[in-house]
């Protein structure tokens, strides 16, 4: 992944992190300080009728805060998980939620990473990637679960039609998700890895979607970028060939050539706006051909 640093790029010590994480503390006011390009131009969605708010989620081990948006009006909404990047719950993810619910979603972004620090501050990617270390897959699952059960008991949210998204880190969290809870209808993933690396050690606190193909319970539409260096087209092929041996036909990989990672992310130098749009707009139709929309 590449990442820009601004120069003057804040450190952990002006926001006054805990590694234990702040209980409804407010998420961190801007777009993640390790990846945001000197001359971005990020989408920024307005709040016009909807409604924002942090919530808080009964999760297993503690109260998880997460960022919410939905459709002010009344009735209940389709309903969609954000998994954020590694950057956790910053004003792309935001703005994600706010573009879902200006389609007529309630979208929710649990923040992963709260037991441990926020990330999207920091500047040091070694910090960063020691915080997302921290949050395990079982962890991670647990979270999910409880948004699910969060979203079950919401009077706005109609958890019958429940999807998933996420990107790059949170890209894995949709593969695994899917294949945990029947609850979920359909996933997007975009860009997120499938198999550890070739020459990585082996990690028991890791679940590895290729693995467990065979689980899936709902489909799942990859977004990839054919210039991601960091996903290699192996990997992409092996998991189109597990999809095709364990019949999951309504799931499907999409490459675009000349994308790299992060294509979505328009805070990014790697932001691709046409292979974006389209790969949004794919997304959409996907939740709607499995009943989310």
């Amino acid at each position: 992944m590449t990442l820009l640093t601004r120069p003057d790029g804040s450190r952990p010590e002006d926001f006054h992190l805990s590694r234990r994480g702040l209980v409804g503390a407010t998420f961190f006011s801007g777009y993640a300080v390790a990846a945001l390009a000197a001359d971005a131009e990020p989408i920024h969605t307005d709040e016009q009728g909807l409604k924002t708010e942090t919530v808080m989620i009964p999760s297993p081990d503690r109260p998880l805060p997460a960022y919410l948006a939905r459709p002010d009006a009344p009735g209940r909404h389709p309903a969609v998980i954000v998994a954020s990047e590694i950057f956790g719950v910053h004003d792309y993810i935001k703005d994600i939620c706010r573009r879902l619910a200006k389609l007529g979603y309630v979208a929710i972004a649990p923040a992963f990473f709260i037991r441990t620090a926020d990330p999207a501050p920091l500047s040091d990617m070694g910090a960063i990637m020691k915080i997302v270390a921290a949050a395990s897959d079982k962890q991670v699952m647990g979270d999910v679960g409880a948004a699910i059960k969060f979203l079950q008991g919401a009077p706005y949210a109609d958890a019958g039609h429940m999807a998933i998204t996420g990107f790059c880190w949170g890209g894995k969290v949709v593969w695994n998700a899917c294949e945990t809870f029947p609850e979920l209808k359909a996933g997007a993933a975009w860009y997120g890895h499938m198999a550890p690396a070739k020459d990585s050690l082996p990690d028991l606190s890791r679940i590895w979607p290729l693995e467990h193909v065979a689980d899936l319970k709902a489909p799942v539409l990859g977004l990839y970028g054919g210039l991601d260096k960091g996903i290699p087209t192996e990997e992409i092929q092996a998991m189109r060939k597990a999809l095709e041996v364990n019949h999951k036909q309504g799931s499907l990989m999409i490459v675009y050539p000349d994308a790299q990672h992060g294509f979505h992310a328009d805070y990014r130098a790697s932001y691709n706006a046409a292979d974006a749009k389209d790969a949004w707009d794919r997304m959409l139709a996907h939740f709607k051909k499995n009943g989310v929309g």
